[in-house]
């Protein structure tokens, strides 16, 4: 890494702490992308990764037993506390969402030991100290397009109350905020002012998987939005709010459309 410039040095330095890879595969991921840092994401992810360090299941044990609820063989919201505590990061921080995920796990506030040992297993980590190195990572993967859509969809059947097909307003738009937080979405504050007003109902799972298509697919002025797709009926009441509330002018939503 010598010869690179201090510029290239420092993105090396980056790229490698963000990722957990090695300097010659951030080099590479880098020199591929023309050393810009998003496009070097997109290379790094779009890579087969390296199959996970060996864990020691003994020490597995003694993180599970550390956080395990002391009246049932889970780690429920308490042990979830501690661990976040532990690892020195707010639970309400969105990388706990994507260690829920390499979990598996079912429901939020809960991992049972399946999915506490299996998951920390498949991602290489059997002590605190790796959690901690391995989170950087984890937070990352927000960022590989593919992954943020896995995250998105498992979050919907994680968040949602245990027996119930729909997700709770409030519970969606906390969760919609969070993650929305990570593509910043201009229309995000809308959209739950929207439902909050118009709405204040639960919300379905193809809702929820439909507005992340929407937000990635029409553009921030609505010119591509075809009222004539197959969007939900919420989302076209959307883009009404949105013209009736002037944050987008409906003339301009309307020669748009008769040009089509």
């Amino acid at each position: 890494m010598n010869k690179l410039g201090r510029g290239h040095r420092e993105k090396v330095q980056q790229f490698m702490t963000i990722t957990g890879a090695s300097e010659k595969v951030s080099i590479q991921s880098l020199k591929a992308s023309d050393w810009h840092m998003e496009g070097a994401f997109d290379v790094f992810y779009s890579q087969p990764q390296p199959k996970s360090s060996y864990t020691d299941m003994r020490h597995l044990e003694e993180l599970y037993n550390k956080y395990k609820d002391p009246y049932a063989d889970m780690i429920m919201a308490d042990g979830i506390s501690l661990l976040c505590t532990d690892l020195q990061v707010d639970p309400q921080d969105i990388v706990m969402l994507v260690v829920s995920w390499h979990m598996k796990a079912a429901t939020m506030c809960e991992f049972s030991k399946q999915e506490f040992v299996g998951g920390l297993q498949a991602l290489g980590i059997d002590s605190l100290e790796k959690f901690r190195e391995r989170l950087p990572f984890m937070r990352s993967e927000l960022k590989d397009e593919q992954k943020f859509r896995e995250i998105y969809i498992f979050a919907f059947g994680w968040a949602k109350e245990k027996g119930q097909k729909s997700l709770a307003l409030d519970t969606a738009i906390g969760m919609w905020q969070l993650l929305f937080a990570e593509k910043q979405w201009p229309f995000v504050d809308h959209w739950c002012q929207f439902l909050q007003a118009k709405h204040n109902k639960a919300i379905s799972r193809d809702t929820w998987s439909q507005l992340l298509e929407f937000a990635r697919t029409v553009g921030p002025a609505l010119s591509n939005y075809d009222s004539e797709g197959a969007w939900p009926y919420l989302i076209d009441e959307f883009v009404e709010y949105l013209t009736e509330t002037g944050v987008i002018q409906k003339d301009l939503l309307n020669d748009w459309s008769q040009k089509r």
